[in-house]
């Protein structure tokens, strides 16, 4: 990934989309916004305690990277599996007007004039284009849209709504909680277990535990799916190691602000 710096505002972009074009992407952190305290700096949720003005105020400056605000729909999250396909008839919901959608975890468009927006705190941003399609998809992956594979259903949502094929698909994986610190209770390696069981590794801190690689299992379950393993970009970033950098729910519980993933075509 790409680490840049544009009107004081830091954010990462992927190389293989960047390369590829027809797209506007980024993933923010924490740097270049306007709430103070426990939500320093850039924070992109209005729903944690936040100045609702410093919230829009955030937005605002995103905008201006090439987001336009009236542009944005944004998912609705539940750490569920579900993707919903969006219009220019979405356009605005959930920053200018009430969605009237909820458990969205996935959004997928081919319209130029929407941006699709998600929402993270170490959960892992998914990323996806499809050149040849002029289709793009954008999931939020937590640890149960992960073992349901929500990536495989926004390929399969862009397949089925615009024709993309798999070979096409480029996929970014963003800045994420790594394989070394994800550490879960049996209960979540019970769901892992049958499909993904080499990506679950031993906790010796925490014996009764064990970690698990969810951007492994999700480049896995994509591959699996039949996306070429070269069109995968993983991130190399972990959120949780790196908190001055990015809000994470592992280090600092609820008491945080919130990342965002942005992504639009640009032609």
């Amino acid at each position: 990934m790409i680490l840049n710096t544009q009107n004081n505002i830091d954010y990462y972009t992927f190389e293989n989309l960047t390369a590829a074009g027809g797209t506007r992407h980024l993933f923010s952190t924490r740097h270049g916004g306007a709430s103070a305290g426990e939500w320093e700096s850039m924070n992109l949720s209005g729903l944690l305690g936040d100045d609702p003005s410093a919230v829009a105020e955030n937005f605002r400056r995103i905008a201006q990277l090439g987001f336009p605000l009236e542009d944005m729909v944004f998912s609705q999250q539940t750490h569920e599996s579900r993707v919903r396909v969006v219009t220019a008839g979405d356009r605005g919901k959930g920053i200018a007007h009430k969605r009237d959608y909820r458990g969205i975890d996935g959004l997928v468009t081919r319209d130029p004039n929407v941006t699709l927006v998600t929402f993270y705190a170490d959960c892992v941003p998914l990323y996806f284009y499809d050149p040849a399609q002029g289709v793009i998809g954008l999931s939020h992956a937590g640890w149960r849209g992960t073992v349901g594979e929500i990536g495989v259903r926004t390929i399969e949502a862009m397949a089925d709504a615009c024709g993309s094929k798999l070979q096409d698909i480029l996929v970014g994986i963003g800045p994420s909680i790594c394989k070394d610190c994800f550490e879960v209770g049996s209960e979540v390696v019970d769901e892992f277990t049958s499909r993904f069981e080499d990506f679950i590794a031993p906790c010796a801190t925490y014996p009764d535990k064990s970690y698990i690689d969810l951007q492994g299992v999700n480049r896995q379950s994509l591959v699996n799916a039949g996306i070429p393993f070269a069109n995968i970009e993983l991130p190399g970033i972990c959120t949780k190691e790196n908190p001055n950098t990015f809000f994470s729910h592992r280090v600092m519980g609820s008491t945080r602000g919130s990342l965002a993933a942005f992504l639009r075509l640009t032609s």
